[in-house]
């Protein structure tokens, strides 16, 4: 079907570039080995229009374009470089010529690359692929690693001694069947184990939840958290290296009350008085350490949950890197693996419904602690949970990413940050609002928030949203 100028005036609308439009303005020509890089992009993207001839910026005035005048040759030479098939579609807009060039997605399983680079969008740039990405689509297509057998040609007895079936009922509360055949059965049509001929084996995901022992299941016993106690701020002196034993799911209470237990205490003022508390509270430990297990890579090897307990602060890093960028853990929600988020929330382990971090968020704010710091490094995303840290010890950094991360907190509950909000976040009195002012000032600098625009140009009542809202 023939592309018209009104479906080209409809693609201007859109608020923004996204994954299926990218607009160049191309008066003149336009590279050969940037149209290819493009191409490649989107194909990686899961394909798209690229539209020479129009501005790339709102309001994407038409600027018509000379590039490409002969469309078929250039097809047949997309083709012969790429190995794949790209329409070009020559438009008579009213004001001026534009090309179409419809990319295909790439096949399932397939990355596309460009002399072996391996392309996709970020902002106006092409980058690489990170190695997690491509890794992910590496595997579609192959069976679900969680899915497979760990453990098989099983008799009965043999299932129930390797799996703590007494604490999963406790979990989904339900009543413990009174015969081993009702305990089997209900795990069979969860799909957790398997049965043929009278034999029985234990799915991945069966074992990596319910094992009594993680190292009874040796595909799964790497996957074990690990916590590490180290003595002062550094790695250099270890006080404790310790491998939880039980799955995920039977273990992780108690997973939650040893960390609690080897955390150091922190002095904080209260009310006049000095008190001594754990360096976190609970509900952050229990709400980071869910979050690691359910969104983890589980297909890297060799590595596992980190939990890393410091005097001045805990580390828990979790294989792969986040699907969601990490400046949207706030707001945003996509689990890595679905089954595996979806018992656990039945187990009331996490709720699956992009809340965790908002808790975690909210909890920092209350307790007066720095606002965690989420990262991505090498394979691995990483949530940096501080002790108790004054406001004038704050570094600027510290005091962005607080004043950001409350901003988009007020905005997913429905509210807007004020300078007033951000004072009562800090505890700075009403006279201090010049603090909060400059901090404000920095964040906006950083491009971290911005000026709500519906709350009208007066400073003194203004607000501020988190830069994507």
């Amino acid at each position: 079907m023939s592309i018209t100028p009104l479906q080209i005036d409809f693609w201007r609308s859109v608020v923004s570039e996204h994954q299926q439009l990218e607009f160049k303005e191309a008066k003149i020509q336009y590279d050969n080995q940037k149209l290819y890089r493009y191409c490649v992009a989107l194909a990686n993207e899961g394909g798209g229009h690229l539209l020479l001839g129009i501005q790339d910026k709102p309001p994407r005035k038409v600027v018509g374009t000379q590039a490409f005048n002969n469309i078929i040759e250039m097809a047949e030479k997309i083709f012969q470089k790429l190995g794949f098939r790209v329409d070009i579609e020559e438009v008579q807009h009213p004001d001026g010529r534009v090309l179409v060039f419809q990319i295909p997605s790439r096949p399932r399983g397939t990355a596309y690359h460009f002399d072996g680079a391996y392309l996709m969008r970020s902002g106006q740039d092409l980058v690489p692929m990170s190695e997690d990405q491509l890794r992910k689509i590496f595997a579609e297509g192959e069976p679900d690693w969680l899915e497979e057998s760990s453990r098989t040609d099983l008799d009965p007895q043999q299932v129930i001694e390797l799996l703590d079936t007494q604490t999963y009922f406790e979990l989904i509360k339900l009543p413990y069947p009174s015969e081993q055949r009702g305990v089997l059965d209900c795990l069979v049509q969860e799909r957790l184990i398997d049965t043929s001929n009278g034999k029985f084996a234990i799915r991945r995901l069966c074992a990596i939840l319910l094992a009594k022992r993680l190292d009874s299941f040796p595909d799964v016993s790497r996957k074990a958290p690990r916590v590490v106690v180290y003595v002062g701020t550094s790695k250099i002196k270890t006080k404790l290296d310790q491998l939880e034993a039980k799955g995920y799911a039977v273990g992780f209470q108690g997973l939650v009350q040893f960390v609690m237990s080897q955390l150091p205490q922190n002095e904080v003022v209260e009310d006049a008085l000095r008190k001594e508390i754990k360096l976190v509270p609970e509900i952050v430990i229990r709400e980071l350490v869910a979050n690691a297990l359910v969104h983890q890579d589980l297909r890297i090897g060799g590595t596992s949950i980190m939990i890393e307990i410091y005097d001045d602060r805990v580390e828990i890093s979790s294989p792969g890197e986040p699907i969601v960028p990490t400046e949207r853990f706030i707001d945003g929600y996509q689990s890595r693996n679905e089954r595996l988020a979806d018992l656990m929330r039945r187990m009331f382990i996490c709720e699956e419904k992009s809340s965790g971090i908002d808790k975690v968020v909210r909890a920092a704010e209350l307790y007066q602690l720095p606002a965690p710091d989420f990262r991505t490094t090498h394979q691995r995303t990483v949530a940096v949970i501080f002790g108790h840290k004054e406001l004038e010890k704050m570094d600027r950094n510290d005091r962005v990413r607080a004043c950001y991360q409350h901003s988009a907190l007020k905005w997913v509950m429905g509210e807007r940050m004020t300078n007033q909000s951000l004072r009562e976040r800090f505890h700075l009195a009403e006279h201090k609002s010049a603090i909060a002012s400059q901090i404000i000032t920095n964040t906006m600098e950083a491009k971290m928030i911005k000026l709500d625009d519906d709350a009208g140009s007066s400073r003194k009542f203004a607000r501020y949203l988190p830069f994507w809202a």
